[in-house]
């Protein structure tokens, strides 16, 4: 097999990084970026880390001049949060005979807040034989994924608790801004009363994977989103937050089974932590036969775990059966240490 082509499409933090790690990896090629604007027309390393060196150059360009049907094995989607914003940018790709892996938070279980989209993106990933994931470190693996594995080993679940606090530092300006990051409290109470802050994007998407997995029927998803309020000024590589103002969101989501609470998410996250004192970490807590408490201290970056997991999805994603597909329905994602070409099946080699 000749090298896994990817195309990447969003050149910001997310997409820039994927480029970054794809170059490091063996039997994989990058033909091509799509991005707008005034990086039209320019060299996909004039915005990443890696010189270009003796490799061949990368223009970014328009979806209609990057991607044509069968160019690539997979496209990488980093442009959006939510399903519904991202479904034309998707099927665009996959009516062009490509699978398409997104970090799109709602795409890691489009199922639990837009199922009708849902829906119509499997009938078109099968229709075109390809498939498309959502996936990131969360939702897509820490508060969803591992939960789902954790239960692996237990007999009976009663509750499940899943716990991120987490630095946002690493992440671009488009979650800056979904976060309230730099604004004021007024600001921030008003954008949640509005709906124009959407603070963490995966809640309904996390419980609804975990129920789905272990057969919980969810009855209701409530949310709550407070501001992390700053004493001192903060600055991160894409936001700033002076002493007063916001520097982060505190977000809680609860899932209902039969009327009482089974599934609670609680991810307080914002820029600089440490500057404050805050201790990063990851938590899964079980109650049930018998009690889990598993910690990571401190947590699992953002950025290099969207990135990576995204990354290390490829082969698993070229692998699969034709349709959409989540983190629940594939292999355990791992690192590829290898050459990428060794992960890809004979039979995705001869039909995708």
């Amino acid at each position: 097999m000749k090298e896994v082509k990817v195309i990447i499409w969003g050149l910001g933090a997310m997409g820039s990084g994927i480029a970054d790690m794809l170059l490091k990896k063996k039997g994989v090629e990058i033909v091509g970026v799509v991005g707008r604007g005034a990086k039209l027309g320019t060299s996909m390393y004039d915005y990443i880390k890696t010189p270009r060196g003796d490799r061949p150059d990368v223009i970014i360009g328009t979806p209609e001049e990057v991607i044509k049907e069968g160019c690539a094995d997979v496209v990488m989607l980093c442009t959006d949060s939510f399903t519904r914003t991202a479904f034309d940018k998707m099927k665009f790709i996959l009516e062009r005979k490509i699978n398409c892996i997104t970090s799109a938070e709602e795409m890691a279980y489009p199922q639990a807040q837009e199922p009708e989209l849902a829906k119509q993106l499997d009938e078109i990933a099968k229709q075109n034989g390809v498939s498309v994931l959502g996936t990131g470190i969360n939702p897509g693996l820490i508060m969803d994924l591992l939960v789902v594995v954790m239960t692996g080993c237990c007999e009976e679940v009663e509750h499940i608790t899943a716990r991120r606090v987490n630095s946002l530092s690493p992440f671009g300006p488009a979650v800056m801004r979904e976060q309230g990051i730099g604004i004021t409290v007024e600001e921030f109470k008003r954008g949640v009363e509005t709906g124009e802050l959407s603070g963490h994007v995966g809640f309904p998407e996390s419980i609804r994977m975990i129920a789905d997995a272990i057969g919980w029927k969810v009855d209701k998803i409530e949310q709550s989103m407070e501001p992390i309020v700053t004493d001192v000024d903060r600055k991160a590589p894409h936001g700033f937050a002076k002493a007063g103002d916001v520097a982060g969101c505190a977000m809680k989501g609860f899932g209902y089974v039969d009327g009482e609470i089974k599934i609670e998410m609680d991810h307080p996250q914002q820029i600089e932590p440490e500057q404050v004192g805050v201790t990063t970490g990851d938590y899964v807590i079980i109650k049930g036969n018998p009690n889990i408490n598993l910690v990571n201290s401190p947590e699992v970056p953002g950025g290099i775990g969207t990135i990576a997991m995204c990354v290390n999805m490829i082969p698993h994603v070229i692998n699969a059966r034709p349709g959409l597909v989540t983190m629940i329905d594939l292999p355990v994602p791992r690192a590829i240490m290898g050459d990428m070409r060794d992960m890809i099946s004979e039979e995705a080699k001869i039909v995708k």
